[in-house]
């Protein structure tokens, strides 16, 4: 009541009268001179601003409604409506999911790069390191030197392409290296050839006719069953394993939970080999590495619980384990700049760097997507901006609670996924992956409520048993819109009887989950009756009977 006061004493100053009289850029004013107000925090405006909701609301539902003009956060939402607090975005709660349109060929890629195109693509790499060995060990002899003369004037007298590398990025020089491993020769050789005089004009003829430096060894990997590729270029394979850890990485980060730190931090041989049972990995935390003088350890330390880890993931370790040094970390820095002979390092590929690499590889699947005639699986840009570190997990919370059919490979994984969370840390800590599907499901309702009680204001019409149930929760949603922030306010949202209503946007119908009539917790959507495509009523969830 005293917000509702303070906003009709604002009013009266505005020379305002009636309720009919506040449009949208009145309520827009009064939203900014809260904002402008000496003392405010963020949470107070916020308050401020349900309270108004809630009088539109409930005038809106009043047997003779003023007109008062629905207010813009309601449907905008309160943190894109407000200016961004400062230091907001640093907590996981104000980070932005990444956008189901970005997320699901992005993992779509990862996925595929880790099952299908990762045996090729370390096979490769093989190949072209131990040419680029022979080439530095073979030595130069006469007879090398004319087989190179020989090879090279043959491809000029027939007017064919030249093996050539990528030059500064727009012209195109002689693949030294894989000519001198091809032909058995020495660099040196190859080098001191084009300071002759005869073979001045070479690097011309190169530029104008640059040909492709294929390895000679088998693609195995497919979509569809077609081949991924036709060969690997000699000149490809250190950016193609730039890409394989890069995808490894998108894999650990979104499937895990675990924080960028975490992923960095992975040694080989944290997911051990199991008979039966889950796979675990041991690793390290850092976030709340303090000791019991509160000095925090910038190494980290030991996770007393190991996460969970699904199929895909074992997988991604397994890939990872073939290219960094024994007992090192997973993502050496030093190795993952993948030169011929690099030496282990003690420390991880850093942020910005992972960063680079996702947006890279990105860039790389899209075009690839293209070249194969996939254009449903191009990545879009996303629409907050670049994709980051740390969006995985924030991403992963939100899609296990909304879990949009069709746009995200692994949607039927989803369900699973939370299973095997909430199976292996029921009675322990996860340091806060809970909470944040918490959050995220609290907000899954709130939306759901929100959108229902949009369609009952307009004048959509439901049915069947649980309609009045649900009508009920949804004349609650303007009293949490926008104000689910901490774990509190999602247990208590989730907690309350009264608003477990869940929707499936494939189905017709609702769920109006009543934990008295059976005992599975939702949300369930795969288990669900209530999912199945049944014409358009609203009905009663009762497990384990048919939706009727």
């Amino acid at each position: 009541m005293l917000r509702w006061q303070r906003f009709m004493t604002w009013l009266h100053q505005q020379g305002l009268s009636t309720l009919h009289a506040v449009t949208d850029d009145v309520l827009a004013s009064w939203a900014g001179h809260l904002a402008r107000q000496g003392g405010a925090s963020r949470g107070k405006v916020t308050k401020d601003l349900v309270a108004l909701t809630r009088l539109w609301a409930f005038d809106a539902a009043g047997p003779t409604p003023s007109g008062m003009a629905m207010p813009p956060w309601h449907h905008l939402g309160i943190d894109d409506f407000l200016p961004r607090a400062p230091g907001a975005g640093r907590g996981e709660n104000t980070t932005e999911a990444i956008s189901p349109a970005t997320m699901g060929p992005l993992l779509i890629w990862a996925l595929r790069v880790v099952d299908d195109f990762a045996d090729d693509i370390l096979t490769a790499w093989s190949e072209s390191c131990r040419m680029a060995d022979a080439a530095a060990s073979t030595p130069a002899t006469p007879q090398s030197k004319i087989r190179l003369k020989r090879y090279l004037q043959a491809l000029i007298d027939r007017g064919q392409p030249v093996p050539a590398r990528s030059n500064a990025g727009y012209r195109h020089a002689l693949a030294n290296i894989y000519i001198a491993a091809a032909v058995g020769c020495s660099t040196t050789q190859v080098n001191g050839l084009l300071m002759t005089e005869r073979w001045q004009q070479l690097p011309a003829y190169v530029d104008a006719n640059p040909g492709p430096c294929p390895l000679d060894t088998p693609i195995t990997g497919g979509i569809e069953g077609e081949p991924w590729t036709a060969f690997i270029d000699f000149t490809e394979t250190r950016e193609l394993m730039r890409h394989l850890g890069t995808a490894c990485f998108i894999v650990l980060a979104y499937l895990t939970g675990m924080r960028p730190a975490e992923v960095l931090g992975l040694e080989a041989g944290c997911c051990p080999e199991v008979v039966s049972g889950r796979h675990l990995i041991y690793g390290r935390e850092f976030k709340n590495a303090f000791d019991e003088d509160g000095n925090h350890h910038s190494a980290g330390r030991t996770r007393e619980v190991p996460w969970v880890a699904i199929a895909p993931v074992v997988r991604a370790v397994r890939v990872l384990e073939k290219i960094a040094p024994a007992h090192g970390l997973l993502f050496d820095t030093a190795t993952h700049t993948f030169v011929n002979a690099p030496r282990p390092s003690t420390a991880s590929l850093g942020y910005q760097g992972m960063r680079l690499r996702i947006e890279a590889f990105a860039t790389w699947a899209s075009n690839l997507a293209r070249r194969l005639g996939r254009e449903s699986e191009i990545i879009p840009d996303d629409p907050h901006g670049t994709i980051g570190l740390a969006r995985f997990r924030r991403t992963l919370a939100w899609h296990i609670a909304r879990r949009p059919g069709g746009l995200v490979a692994l949607a039927v994984q989803y369900g699973h996924l939370r299973t095997t969370m909430s199976a292996g840390y029921a009675a322990r800590s996860r340091d806060g992956i809970h909470e944040l599907l918490d959050i995220e499901t609290a907000r899954a309702t709130a939306d759901t409520l929100t959108t229902l009680h949009d369609d009952i204001t307009h004048g959509a019409g439901i049915s069947g048993p649980a309609a009045r149930r649900a009508i009920h929760a949804a004349a609650q949603a303007p009293t949490f819109i926008g104000s689910i922030r901490t774990h509190r306010q999602a247990r208590d949202i989730l907690a309350n009887p009264a608003l477990t209503v869940y929707d499936n946007p494939r189905a017709f119908l609702m769920c109006v989950y009543n934990r008295d009539r059976g005992p599975v917790p939702p949300p369930r959507h795969h288990r669900c009756p209530a999912a199945r495509p049944l014409p358009a009523v609203l009905r009663e969830h009762r497990p384990h009977r048919p939706a009727r």
